[in-house]
């Protein structure tokens, strides 16, 4: 039987969920590829040993060890981060050796580099970790969608914000405190930003947006909005309305320009996003051909993710026993069809709004709020006042009919310059029709 070796870079969690992955399934995949793919070598700084189920696997602290093994076929690099990933992944390379990656941050940024060694090299780069965790998306799109006009994407792709945002909806509870909690299960990390502050999905947001669009999409292209600043209070008000709030990643296909975004999201209660909760992630295409596709699944997790990366270790393995390196373009588009990106300006974005204006109960502050929105030609669709003592502050919610973002920015600005109002206009987008 033909044997097909990999060499491992990051023994943590991932690494561990592809080691386990490739041991329990071994059979199964002679079964399904003709070859027997094993794990050949492990190099990881930051222990010393590998787990006794793992004793025929050649350990390293090194890995100029995997590069400099002839023997090894496929390198797959799971320690994220920029350096040293991009170093190994570009050496390994260089040195004629296939790739997998799940560092959905250094492809957002560092991709095109990358992907343009690897056609030099006559070599695969896997990456289908790097979004969604164990859904199947890149590959989706890459092959399943290929004979479809994608017109959009919009999904939550971050298991820690969508757990955060369910906890406050369903218990009322102020961020600070889910997001400790999510800290003591292990659902965030310790630094939580790049989560919580739409930095990780903007990466996913890029990769995709590339694939679907054929377009170099970095990560500097997408406009990005955190979570932190949503209270309970507004999640309240979004129930009120008959929606609730997620972190999304939008992007829309224009034809001569598209949408790159991620921000907080009043979506509607109907809709197949908003029931998606906990840790989970959902995203749905539209494309000109299948319509509607929603895929829905674990977004992180040893096993989950561990499952991603086998699948592409495997792809790259039938390519190599078949002599088909490359069959199918790692972006989908071949590399000299893939452009240069025109970015909707977030000014031009226009969609309906959420306001919760803070402003001291006093006769006339009403109309003068309403009258800046009027100003602005931005339409309002409904409003709650609720009653307060006067001269005390109180909070004024409007939602609006669909308005441009330039226009909303303005009004905005010119309300908070108001004596009367006594805190800064929270906005929250609303999800557009289709």
């Amino acid at each position: 039987m033909k044997h097909i070796r990999i060499g491992l870079i990051g023994f943590g969690t991932v690494g561990k969920g592809l080691a386990q992955a490739l041991l329990e399934q071994r059979e199964r995949l002679q079964q399904k590829v003709g070859a027997d793919i094993t794990l050949s070598r492990v190099a990881d700084i930051s222990i010393t040993e590998l787990p006794e189920q793992f004793s025929d696997v050649t350990f390293s602290q090194d890995a100029n060890d995997i590069f400099n093994d002839p023997d090894v076929d496929i390198v797959v690099e799971l320690i994220g981060g920029m350096e040293p990933a991009k170093t190994f992944m570009l050496k390994a390379i260089s040195k004629g050796k296939h790739v997998v990656t799940a560092n959905k941050a250094l492809l957002s940024i560092h991709g095109k580099e990358i992907f343009d060694a690897a056609v030099k090299n006559n070599v695969e780069v896997g990456f289908e970790a790097s979004v969604g965790g164990g859904i199947p998306i890149i590959k989706s799109l890459k092959e399943s969608l290929v004979a479809n006009r994608i017109n959009f994407i919009k999904g939550i792709m971050n298991g820690t914000a969508n757990y955060i945002l369910s906890q406050m909806t369903d218990h009322g509870l102020p961020f600070t405190e889910v997001l400790k909690t999510a800290q003591e299960l292990g659902f965030a990390e310790a630094d939580p930003t790049y989560d919580v502050e739409g930095i990780d999905t903007a990466h996913k947001l890029a990769i995709l947006m590339t694939i679907a669009y054929g377009l170099d999409v970095k990560l500097d292209d997408i406009s990005v909005e955190g979570i932190s600043s949503i209270e309970p209070i507004d999640i309240d008000y979004a129930r009120k309305f008959g929606y609730r709030i997620k972190l999304l990643a939008i992007s829309r296909n224009h034809g001569d320009h598209v949408e790159a975004r991620v921000h907080p999201t009043m979506v509607p209660e109907n809709h197949m996003l908003a029931t998606i909760g906990g840790a989970f992630n959902g995203i749905l295409i539209n494309g000109d051909t299948v319509g509607d596709v929603l895929l829905y699944g674990a977004g992180a997790g040893m096993m989950p993710t561990g499952s991603a990366v086998a699948a592409d270790v495997v792809d790259i393995s039938r390519n190599i026993l078949t002599g088909s390196i490359n069959r199918v373009p790692a972006l989908s588009y071949l590399p000299e069809h893939i452009g240069k990106p025109t970015i909707t300006p977030m000014s031009d974005l226009v969609c309906p709004y959420y306001f919760r204006v803070t402003a001291l109960d006093k006769p006339g502050v009403l109309s003068t709020i309403t009258g800046i929105f009027g100003k602005h030609d931005i339409s309002i669709r409904s409003m709650i006042q609720p009653g307060q003592d006067a001269n005390e502050p109180v909070h004024i919610v409007f939602r609006t009919h669909r308005a441009p973002e330039g226009s909303v920015k303005d009004a905005i600005k010119e309300i908070d310059a108001l004596e009367l109002c006594t805190a800064p206009t929270v906005k929250i987008r609303l999800l557009n029709p289709e």
